[in-house]
C-alpha cells in the first residue's frame, strides 16, 4: 500500500513537472488531434470530454514523433530524468543460469529393488542356459528379460541404468539403506510439468536438509520417469548422491536446487521489464532526451552472477539488440509520462487490447496490436 502511494505520488509530480516545464512551449506547438484520457486508442480530431466528464488530452506534433522503426517516442528533459531517478545501462550477453526449486525425498523403494531382482535373475539365467536350452525355452527367458526391462523402464530407470544391471549380481542396496556398502543414496525429484522443457539428464543437483542446515549434498540427474502422473502434473527425477557419512536416510525430505545452464545470451534486468499482462515492454533510450516503448519476446527469468552476487533477468528471444541503451529504473514513470503527456503508453495500451470503450460518434479509434 506504501509503495503504491509513493507511485502515485510521483506521478503526479511528474504531471506538474510537465506542466510547468512544458507550458509555455505547448502554446506554440501545434495540436494534431486528442486523445481519450482513459482509452489512448480513441482519438478526436477537436477537443471534447469522455463519459465522465474528463478532458481529452491534445497531441502535439513533437510528442507523435516517431523513430526510425516507427516508434512512438515520449521526451523527458535532463532534469525530468534526474528528478524521477531514470538510470541506464547498455544491453550486454552474459553467462545466464537457471535454478529450479524443488522437493526432494530419500528413496526408500522396495518395489524398485524386487523389480531390478526380477530383471538381473531373468538375464542371468537367460545367458546361463543360451549354450543348452531348445528355442522354445529360449524364447521364454527372452521374453521374461524384456517383460523385466520394460518395467524398470516404467520405473524411471533409463536405458544405461538397466543395461547396467546386467552386470550386477543383486539389487541396489543404495534403494533400502545406506552403508559401507552403497555409501550414495538415491533421491526422487519432483519435476513438474511447466518446467519439464528445461531440466534434462545430466543436469546438476544440490541437496539441503533440515537435518543439516549447514551442509549441501550434490549430485546430477541420471534419470526421468517416462510417465506423467496425471493428478500431480509431475514426473519424477533420479538423483544419485554420494553418502559416504550415512548423514542422507531412506524416507527423508531435502529441498533440491536444479542448477541449468543456460549459456550466454543477450540478457535484460527483470527491473527493465514493464509486464503487461499481454506483452513484456521495455523503454530503449535513443539520446537527446527521447525514450521508445519497445515490445519484446523474452525467455524464462534466470540469474546471472555480478560481483559474486545474484541478480534477474530474462534472456532476450527478439526486440533487443546488443548495446542498445535500456532503461532500468524509471520505466513506470515513463510510461506514465508518455500518458500523461497524450503519447501511446505502454501498460495504458495493453488494457485496450482487452476491451476497446465505445467511441463517441465523429470520434476516430485505432486497434493496438
Amino acid at each position: 500500500m506504501k509503495n503504491s502511494t509513493h507511485t502515485l505520488l510521483l506521478v503526479f509530480l511528474i504531471l506538474f513537472l510537465n506542466t510547468a516545464f512544458t507550458f509555455a512551449e505547448e502554446k506554440e506547438k501545434k495540436i494534431l488531434y486528442y486523445r481519450n484520457p482513459m482509452n489512448p486508442s480513441i482519438t478526436s480530431p477537436t477537443f471534447m470530454k469522455d463519459s465522465m466528464g474528463m478532458d481529452y488530452i491534445p497531441v502535439y506534433e513533437e510528442t507523435a514523433e516517431q523513430s526510425s522503426r516507427g516508434e512512438a517516442l515520449v521526451r523527458i528533459s535532463k532534469s525530468q530524468q534526474e528528478l524521477i531517478g531514470v538510470k541506464t545501462e547498455p544491453l550486454v550477453s552474459r553467462p545466464l543460469m537457471r535454478m529450479i526449486r524443488t522437493l526432494a525425498k530419500i528413496a526408500y523403494d522396495p518395489e524398485l529393488y524386487k523389480a531390478q531382482q526380477e530383471f538381473i535373475q531373468a538375464y542371468k539365467t537367460s545367458e546361463a542356459l543360451k549354450p543348452s536350452q531348445d528355442p522354445v525355452i529360449s524364447e521364454r527367458l527372452q521374453a521374461m528379460v524384456i517383460a523385466s526391462a520394460f518395467k524398470l523402464k516404467l520405473q524411471g530407470l533409463s536405458d544405461e541404468q538397466i543395461e547396467e544391471l546386467k552386470t550386477k549380481t543383486q539389487s541396489e542396496r543404495a534403494l533400502l539403506l545406506s552403508d559401507a556398502a552403497s555409501p550414495y543414496v538415491w533421491a526422487y525429484l519432483t519435476i513438474y510439468e511447466y518446467d519439464l522443457g528445461s531440466v534434462k539428464v545430466g543436469d546438476h543437483v544440490v541437496l539441503t536438509a533440515i537435518a543439516y542446515p549447514a551442509e549441501e549434498f550434490s549430485g546430477k540427474i541420471v534419470a526421468m520417469d517416462h510417465v506423467l502422473d496425471m493428478y500431480t502434473r509431475s514426473v519424477r527425477a533420479r538423483v544419485h548422491i554420494e553418502n559416504p557419512q550415512g548423514k542422507l536416510k531412506p524416507n527423508m525430505y531435502a529441498d533440491a536446487f536444479i542448477h541449468i545452464d543456460l549459456g550466454k545470451n543477450l540478457a535484460v534486468p527483470k527491473e527493465a521489464v514493464l509486464d503487461t499482462g499481454i506483452r513484456k515492454v521495455v523503454y530503449v533510450d535513443l539520446g537527446k532526451g527521447q525514450f521508445a516503448a519497445r515490445e519484446v519476446e523474452l525467455g524464462p527469468e534466470a540469474v546471472a552472477l555480478i560481483e559474486g552476487q545474484e541478480h534477474k533477468f530474462f534472456p532476450v528471444i527478439k526486440g533487443l539488440k546488443e548495446n542498445e541503451i535500456i532503461v532500468t529504473n524509471g520505466n513506470f514513470l515513463i510510461d506514465s509520462q508518455s500518458q500523461l503527456s497524450g503519447g501511446m503508453s505502454a501498460l495504458w495500451g495493453s488494457a485496450t487490447e482487452i476491451k476497446q470503450e465505445e467511441a463517441p460518434e465523429g470520434v476516430q479509434t485505432k486497434h493496438v496490436h
